[in-house]
């Protein structure tokens, strides 16, 4: 079994590499649901001031509150692994449709012109994929992006995670298993702590801390739209005893009220027979149902969206990031 971690080099989609990076893409997306970028266009000097100032506010907004409130009581008395939290400080950015980084009062001007700089490349970058992921897939130029536009367009937001140093990293984890309920993710992780890993052929595989690299996974919503041809991952991030691990992971998601189901090409080219056929559903009735059973198996969330009747819903359904 090849365990190699799929990298990818963007630039190599402008030379005569274009057909074999390519391959590379769509067994990622077949088989891992995972990849790393790397030349993806995006500003290594904007990354890196990022990285400064998003560590710099955990010290000075968030530190200490996740210590008061969580490092110093979470563990007392306990001997047997915490299944019911994550070890982790978190805040989210909404983009789209509406941004919130104004209200956000503790975000100095500096953090939020630096971090819509960066969220309006990753919103480039998510769509650019998408139509890569299209040419893979045999679907017109422009098919998912259209997928996911709701009434408003897409929903795209940013968890900014931070994982701070546990002392003992056997009984929590950082965040627990899951697979994301959205679209497209874009991850721009730390590349000194570790902890991040993937379940392939029921084994956590490590998914490599790289310096100025985006990691891009696959949402639910994806193996949806193509019928299980591409798959959204168990993924997991573990505690370590050194060291704060940050996290700004971007999810280009469809909007509330975007009505998911596969599409039709595809169903049509592999002849699927019915039963086979993912539901058809809006998405935020997805969403609705996904934030009970998160940390669950994904299988029967699509079965219960197949057991409900869709019914249109307000485009103003809050939709959360996952």
């Amino acid at each position: 079994m090849d365990l190699s971690f799929p990298i990818i080099n963007m630039e190599k989609l402008n030379g005569e590499e274009r057909s074999s990076t390519m391959e590379i893409i769509h067994d990622a997306c077949q088989n891992w649901g995972f990849f790393e970028l790397i030349n993806h266009g995006i500003s290594h000097e904007l990354m890196d001031k990022v990285e400064t100032l998003t560590k710099q506010h955990y010290k000075k907004c968030m530190e200490e509150r996740f210590n008061e409130l969580v490092a110093k009581k979470t563990l007392e008395g306990v001997e047997n692994e915490i299944i019911d939290m994550d070890w982790e400080s978190t805040f989210f950015l909404h983009h789209l449709p509406q941004s919130n980084m104004s209200e956000l009062p503790d975000l100095e001007d500096d953090y939020k012109t630096s971090m819509k700089e960066f969220v309006v490349e990753l919103e480039k970058l998510a769509e650019q994929l998408l139509d890569l992921l299209c040419e893979n897939l045999g679907l017109e130029k422009g098919y998912l992006k259209k997928a996911f536009c709701g009434s408003k367009g897409p929903t795209f937001g940013t968890k900014v995670g931070n994982y701070p140093p546990c002392p003992r990293p056997e009984l929590v984890k950082g965040l627990r298993a899951h697979t994301d309920a959205g679209g497209i993710i874009l991850l721009f992780q730390d590349d000194q702590v570790s902890g991040l890993q993937l379940l392939k052929d029921d084994q956590w595989i490590d998914v490599p801390p790289m310096k100025h690299s985006i990691v891009i996974n696959l949402g639910d919503q994806l193996e949806v739209i193509t019928n299980g041809k591409y798959k959204s991952i168990m993924h997991r991030v573990l505690t370590q005893t050194e060291g704060t691990r940050m996290s700004i992971a971007s999810f280009y998601n469809p909007g509330s009220d975007a009505v998911i189901y596969p599409a039709p090409e595809l169903l049509e080219k592999e002849e699927v027979d019915e039963s086979q056929i993912y539901p058809k559903f809006v998405f935020a009735d997805y969403m609705e149902h996904y934030m009970g059973v998160k940390f669950q198996a994904k299988e029967p969330r699509f079965e219960a969206m197949k057991a409900m009747e869709s019914v249109p819903v307000s485009a103003t359904v809050p939709i959360a990031f996952a």
